[in-house]
């Protein structure tokens, strides 16, 4: 398990087990929190690919970013489906050259690049490649997302196992409650002690269920039960 803290780390990827498992939670969680008590340094959101009308725009609304919209997306669909399906549809192709630059470009003027992968991390971006393979390429941190529902433990473990099969640098997973759960719930469907043990990877922590997924407040709330000594820069923080 991964204990010590990565001093350099300036970048991060959220990753999911599947699609609709709390990624994008996760990402405005974690901006938020950076935005709210990290104001001496810059942020940057990046959503490589999307396909249909979501978490670009979500951003645009919660947050006052200091870039373009297709600096936060790049590669943009308009039918909601996986990227080399949609793309398809429009007699596009995924063009993944424009990524890479976009992404050392953000690095370069910003103190801190928050990436949310596109589906699961199993998920294809093109034909040939999944986000998996991006988190590798990009050599990446990456956290992953876990739904609390029946199945939890079986998905964590085949993503971990995935995660190290691509050579992806996984610094944890986050457990988040897609739907009210009770404490006895959490424990029942996502056991900390077994899925660590099962997949030799720390669980940073728990969201729960939030009554609005879009108020800052609460979702700094949600962040601060989260282990971010490790996922964020070493940068000196605002009193809380």
């Amino acid at each position: 398990m991964t204990k010590d803290r990565n001093t350099t780390l300036n970048r991060l990827l959220i990753a999911g087990t599947d699609t609709d498992a709390g990624k994008t939670v996760v990402t405005t969680a974690i901006a938020a929190y950076w935005q709210r008590y990290y104001p001496q340094g810059s942020l940057a959101l990046m959503k490589p690919l999307q396909s249909g009308t979501g978490d670009r725009e979500l951003y645009q609304r919660l947050f006052e970013l200091k870039q373009s919209p297709e600096e936060i997306t790049p590669l943009y669909f308009e039918a909601p489906l996986a990227p080399p399906v949609a793309a398809q549809r429009e007699g596009r192709s995924v063009d993944l050259k424009q990524l890479w630059p976009m992404f050392t470009q953000l690095q370069a003027r910003f103190s801190f690049v928050l990436v949310e992968g596109v589906g699961g991390l199993g998920s294809p971006i093109s034909w040939e490649l999944t986000v998996a393979d991006l988190a590798h390429d990009w050599r990446i941190p990456t956290v992953l997302v876990v739904p609390v529902r029946l199945g939890a433990i079986a998905a964590a473990v085949a993503n971990v196992a995935l995660a190290r099969q691509a050579g992806v640098q996984l610094l944890g997973i986050i457990l988040n409650c897609v739907q009210p759960r009770s404490e006895a719930e959490i424990a029942d469907l996502t056991p900390i002690d077994l899925i660590e043990s099962l997949t030799q990877t720390r669980v940073l922590g728990t969201i729960h269920c939030l009554e609005d997924a879009h108020n800052l407040d609460q979702l700094i709330h949600a962040a601060s039960n989260l282990d971010l000594e490790l996922l964020l820069p070493r940068l000196p923080i605002l009193n809380r």
